[in-house]
């Protein structure tokens, strides 16, 4: 594969996020509502796509736990199917409940769910009291060390060295920014600031192309190889490619996040990835 472009994702590609996000996930949700999903069944809503911020991936699970509550009967997997068909992401799984449910009950579930008192525990969780007051500016609302601190580093040193030296190196994270950069310092990835793209940079999200094709435009280049953990990952080099003619997309899967195994290849070759590796550490070899 030949391309003059790399461009990264961060979560379950730079690093590990099982006991960070994804715990953040399913503890904010049980603090709140004393019961919550466990954390495998946070996959289904990654696949159903328009959940690359995990703040309304929590909100969600949220609303799927108060539906059950109020007669949903649906499983993960049956809920997430129905978010898909509804279009996706938060907007979706909203959907997905009225539908089910009717409006009277949707509307009892939506008066429950509080997304700010939600964030604020996510932050809280993920943060630990100290970034918080340093990235929110205000007092966490309880004391806690932070699940940041137990995120792994995936990406090795030399895989680092051996991109940068070689090509252009961008990044598109549905992080909020003050949260990429914790990552990437951890990763030893220096970033300029215009080859980033992050939850503050775009409102639409993965997988709309914009953020993909303007990274193109901006580093001049006729292919680009996007490397990320999710389906939607894949979706957006898809998207940026039908929509960009003058540049090839490649969109590249990795099994160092949610997916893994020949289910997960195959999940990302149905979803039209170019190439499927074990990590983010194979990209030199494939890109040679």
């Amino acid at each position: 594969m030949r391309v003059d472009t790399v461009v990264l994702d961060v979560d379950g590609v730079l690093v590990d996020v099982a006991e960070s996000y994804r715990r953040a996930v399913v503890e904010s949700v049980e603090r709140h509502h004393g019961d919550t999903l466990a954390r495998e069944h946070l996959q289904p809503f990654k696949d159903a796509g328009g959940f690359n911020n995990d703040w309304e991936l929590t909100d969600a699970v949220a609303l799927y736990v108060l539906a059950r509550g109020r007669g949903l009967a649906a499983d993960v997997d049956e809920f997430t199917d129905a978010v898909a068909d509804n279009g996706t992401g938060l907007a979706g799984a909203r959907a997905a409940i009225r539908e089910a449910l009717g409006d009277e009950a949707a509307d009892g579930v939506e008066t429950e769910w509080d997304p700010e008192a939600l964030r604020e525990t996510f932050q809280a969780l993920y943060l630990g009291a100290e970034l918080y007051r340093d990235i929110e500016g205000g007092e966490p609302p309880f004391e806690a060390p932070g699940f940041v601190h137990d995120e792994p580093v995936i990406v090795e040193d030399s895989t680092v060295e051996a991109l940068t030296e070689r090509y252009p190196v961008c990044v598109l994270t549905g992080r909020p920014a003050a949260e990429a950069d914790i990552a990437l310092d951890r990763a030893g990835l220096d970033v300029p600031e215009d080859r980033r793209f992050t939850m503050d940079d775009w409102a639409e999200g993965k997988p709309h192309p914009r953020a993909l094709v303007t990274l193109a435009e901006r580093t001049d280049a006729d292919a680009v190889a996007f490397v990320g953990d999710t389906l939607d990952d894949v979706r957006t080099a898809v998207n940026a490619d039908d929509a960009d003619d003058s540049t090839t997309y490649h969109g590249i899967g990795v099994l160092t996040g949610g997916l893994a195994g020949t289910d997960g290849r195959a999940r990302f070759a149905d979803a039209g990835a170019a190439a499927v590796l074990d990590s983010v550490n194979d990209l030199p070899d494939l890109l040679e």
